[in-house]
């Protein structure tokens, strides 16, 4: 009877044990899903978060370089909203609105700049005031800009801007892009007005690539003049004064017949790409992720 007794305790202490173990043993596969889905739950915070900063500097970053460049008016708050860039036209943003800005600055300094200004130019049509029957001053064209009505009066300010004001000197001395034809017309006009007509121009063939940074290109010209002292003197003066940089590498002098002064040099040109703002993509995985 005792063993049977003592049989039936081993038997049911056995079982309980058993519960245990199975209890410990559920609640270790809890804990473990439970961990599980915490670090899950906290990676995917994480990269939500990470997501939202990048969107959030991204906004930023956009905001910043259109206030800067003077597309818009400034915003009301930190940032624009999609209602102010839903009504912004950058045909109809005056100078006033946007101070500070790149746009402003070209309109008020560079256009009225007086050392610009100081380079001969030729009269065209479209810069003479009908009023006047001058060439319109810089005063002259910022009245048009201010007070035009539409948008279609803004461009058309805009663009007699350019044409007429200052801004007209900066595409002649530093062109953006690679014109040869334009190159060789301003070079035989300074062989002309030093009183050299040249039997032919071309191109040397050679062109450089950005080697000084900042889009900056070369273009190779040869350049060749044989006539008296005085000429030759003056055409050198002339490309010294000349508002497109010619820089001249090479040179030879020699006398020719007749008194004549004989040049033959190579010189280079040069002109720049367009700078535009670039788009970039941040890919953010999440931690963990495989590659």
């Amino acid at each position: 009877m005792a063993k049977l007794e003592a049989l039936g305790k081993r038997a049911k202490i056995s079982q309980a044990q058993q519960y245990v173990i199975l209890a410990v043993l559920a609640t270790a596969i809890l804990l473990g899903v439970a961990i599980s889905l915490v670090l899950h739950f906290i990676n995917k915070i994480s990269f939500n978060a990470s997501v939202i900063a990048k969107e959030e500097k991204s906004i930023v970053e956009y905001s910043d370089a259109i206030r800067d460049i003077g597309i818009c008016a400034k915003p009301k708050g930190a940032i624009y909203t999609d209602t102010e860039l839903a009504a912004c036209n950058p045909d109809s943003v005056e100078v006033s609105t946007i101070p500070g800005t790149l746009r402003a600055n070209i309109l008020e300094n560079m256009a009225s700049n007086m050392a610009l200004n100081s380079v001969p130019k030729e009269s065209t049509f479209e810069c003479l005031n009908s009023s006047t029957g001058k060439n319109y001053t810089y005063k002259e064209l910022m009245d048009k800009y201010n007070s035009a009505k539409t948008s279609s009066e803004l461009v058309a300010a805009s663009n007699l801007i350019q044409s007429c004001s200052a801004l007209r000197v900066i595409p002649d001395a530093l062109p953006a892009y690679r014109n040869e034809e334009a190159l060789l017309s301003s070079l035989n006009k300074i062989f002309l007005i030093s009183g050299w007509e040249p039997d032919s121009l071309s191109p040397s063939g050679t062109s450089g690539a950005a080697s000084f940074g900042n889009n900056l290109y070369e273009i190779s010209v040869r350049l060749a003049v044989e006539a008296n002292t005085a000429t030759t003197v003056t055409f050198l003066d002339n490309i010294e004064r000349s508002i497109r940089e010619f820089n001249i590498t090479r040179a030879t002098i020699e006398w020719g017949s007749n008194d004549t002064l004989i040049l033959n040099a190579q010189a280079t040109a040069y002109y720049t790409t367009p700078t535009t703002i670039e788009e970039t993509t941040n890919t953010i995985e999440p931690t963990g992720a495989k590659k």
